[in-house]
């Protein structure tokens, strides 16, 4: 029979890449974690974790067990559920900032869904400027999005540089004009990489302008223009232009904001969840 212990020390070990994190995630010795990953391959008569000098990854049969792992531990948590009054319940407003969408939001959901069934989302996907405002109107309970390094509102997650993205930076950067691909105002990216041109004298203009993350990722494949964004959210075909090419951008910062009249349950659980998943940077996916 499968231990609820070992199959935690799994999990976090798949998500965080690393004994040290998911010790530290667990509250447990970094020893334990490793006997209760030993004892687990014992179990099941397989190996499940690939290690080299950088970071722990998972083998075939450890990918396979995976979902199953999740799947109980998530059967564990909706049971002591059932005798918590504390645990998060009713509606909760949710904004994310478009840049996390495609790679990060499926999962979150998934995780939050099954951790706590019986919360229901009403999903916003948008602008970080917008989202706050959204907030500030009494719209949304909890906003996962963007702002300025040194800014003060909202709870830091994760820092990431912005970095200039191209099909083919080669031909993009001959050119004499620097055709750029921005989402429309408010949009901090937006103001950060016109601060950054502007700064530096060089020419530029915006060819393509769109709400979606999507249609400006479809209009950089294309060849039409550089795209800015967040270094661990790089849509896939597109390349990161080396440094000195074009001006260094002020890096962002990911942040949870919460309004006072949300419940506080909902977002402490969502914030454990966010901060979870985001543990070994954004570009998380296990």
């Amino acid at each position: 029979m499968l231990d609820l212990s070992q199959l935690r020390s799994f999990v976090t070990v798949a998500q965080t890449g690393s004994f040290t994190l998911a010790s530290q995630h667990l509250g447990l010795g970094q020893s334990t974690v490793s006997q209760h990953l030993q004892r687990l391959e014992a179990e099941v008569g397989r190996r499940l974790l690939a290690r080299d000098t950088h970071r722990v990854g998972l083998t075939a049969d450890g990918e396979a067990l995976l979902p199953h792992a999740r799947q109980l531990l998530a059967i564990e948590r909706q049971a002591v559920a059932l005798f918590d009054a504390e645990q998060p319940h009713g509606t909760l407003r949710f904004g994310i900032s478009e840049d996390l969408v495609s790679g990060q939001l499926p999962v979150l959901l998934q995780d939050f869904i099954a951790d706590y069934p019986s919360v229901d989302l009403n999903l916003t996907v948008a602008l970080s400027r917008d989202l706050a405002a959204m907030l500030d109107r009494g719209e949304l309970d909890l906003v996962f999005a963007k702002r300025r390094v040194g800014d003060q509102r909202g709870e830091p997650v994760v820092r990431d540089p912005l970095v200039w993205l191209a099909s083919d930076p080669e031909r993009v950067l001959a050119k004499p004009v620097l055709p750029v691909i921005a989402f429309p105002p408010p949009s901090l990216t937006r103001t950060l990489l016109m601060e950054a041109l502007a700064a530096s004298g060089k020419a530029w203009r915006i060819v393509c302008s769109c709400h979606s993350l999507s249609g400006l990722t479809a209009a950089a494949r294309a060849g039409i223009g550089v795209l800015v964004q967040p270094r661990s959210l790089a849509p896939a075909g597109l390349r990161e232009i080396p440094p000195m090419a074009l001006p260094a951008i002020e890096d962002v910062e990911f942040v949870l904001i919460a309004s006072p009249s949300a419940d506080r349950n909902t977002v402490a659980a969502f914030d454990r969840l966010v901060r979870r998943r985001f543990a070994k940077g954004l570009s998380a996916s296990a």
